[in-house]
């Protein structure tokens, strides 16, 4: 009897842990998130989260780049976790293959013959205090003009100006 009082307990203990829905609280629509508040390792919300992303692939997440929707998850989680928004700072250096995702709406259809996928996601991630930087060397290398990046996108110097930087003023690079 007793094991069967144990077994009970754990299948309704899993199930309140697997009852969660996936949200998207602050980037709506991007980086879904389940809050699991008896999980360990909790984001610390005495903390400032000063991260920093390395966005050079053009791999995809649901459509979207995958660094972006990433980042997008990374603002969602530290909200459901109860991080307050003046405690969070990211920032992206796109670069390499990535770059193209940067194009504005009328770069991106001229050059693919379809809206950029991304823009809904740039300009959620800015609206939200990311700071999104492009690197001038790789826009120069593909022939993209300063016109043609996104307005919300601000171009650097280099991605390794943007990297070196951030991380001489503390951030942490973020594995991806």
């Amino acid at each position: 009897m007793k094991t069967h009082y144990y077994f009970l307990l754990a299948f309704i203990s899993l199930g309140s842990l697997h009852a969660q829905e996936w949200q998207t609280p602050i980037i709506e629509g991007y980086g879904e998130v389940k809050y699991f508040s008896e999980a360990a390792v909790q984001p610390d919300t005495s903390l400032s989260y000063n991260l920093l992303f390395d966005i050079k692939s053009e791999a995809t997440k649901s459509g979207v780049n995958k660094e972006l929707w990433v980042m997008a998850r990374m603002l969602n989680l530290l909200s459901v976790a109860g991080v307050p928004t003046e405690k969070i700072h990211l920032v992206a250096s796109i670069h390499g293959s990535a770059t193209f995702i940067t194009l504005n709406e009328e770069a991106y259809q001229k050059k693919y013959g379809k809206p950029n996928p991304n823009a809904n996601l740039i300009r959620q991630l800015k609206e939200h205090g990311v700071d999104l930087f492009v690197c001038s060397q790789a826009t120069a290398a593909r022939k993209i003009t300063s016109e043609e990046v996104d307005a919300h996108i601000t171009p650097a110097l280099s991605g390794l100006s943007v990297l070196s930087n951030y991380q001489l003023k503390g951030y942490v690079l973020m594995p991806n």
